[in-house]
């Protein structure tokens, strides 16, 4: 989370308030708060932005662990068409103070299993923004419509078999793939 403008989808969480938020807590995003976060992440429609969470103080570093849930509509990246989308995601996520640096000569290790790290500083962590981001990362990166291949054919696009250094050879020998 940056020092830029304030984020479309605020829920600002005190450090020092962790406790009301160990039990589960729901955030849902309103109407302007949606409409905001649609053109940040260039969507046609966002119907939908919810999550539960809970919060905990584990190794030094704010464990936050729930479900994020969304309705949105991307355009599609060959005929611009609504592509709609539903995003059902597990939120786990560690925030670590950004002061707080590792001792010289030690890395921090990571595997697949682990969580994504957001830095914070000072005394605020923004769940809002986090869970923004969690549905950022968790949609179709390159949506396509059902339409997609029958548009793109006609524009002249191969596919990745007709583009194949194979599909030539192939076609000397008379073979279809």
């Amino acid at each position: 989370m940056s020092d830029g403008p304030a984020p479309e989808f605020s829920r600002p969480v005190r450090i020092d308030q962790l406790g009301r938020h160990a039990g589960p807590t729901t955030i849902i995003a309103n109407e302007a708060e949606r409409e905001a976060l649609a053109r940040r992440f260039h969507l046609l429609a966002f119907d939908r932005l919810e999550a539960d969470y809970a919060l905990a103080e584990e190794d030094g570093a704010i464990v936050a662990r729930g479900h994020v849930r969304a309705a949105l509509a991307q355009p599609c990246v060959a005929t611009g068409v609504p592509v709609p989308e539903v995003v059902e995601s597990e939120l786990l996520l560690r925030f670590v103070a950004e002061d707080s640096a590792l001792p010289e000569g030690e890395e921090l290790e990571l595997d697949a299993e682990d969580c994504d790290t957001i830095g914070y500083s000072g005394n605020v962590i923004d769940m809002g923004e986090a869970v923004a981001e969690t549905v950022a990362l968790a949609m179709t990166p390159y949506p396509r419509s059902p339409e997609a291949d029958a548009y793109l054919s006609e524009a002249g696009v191969m596919t990745e078999e007709q583009a194949s250094p194979f599909a030539a050879l192939l076609a000397l020998k008379g073979g279809k793939k």
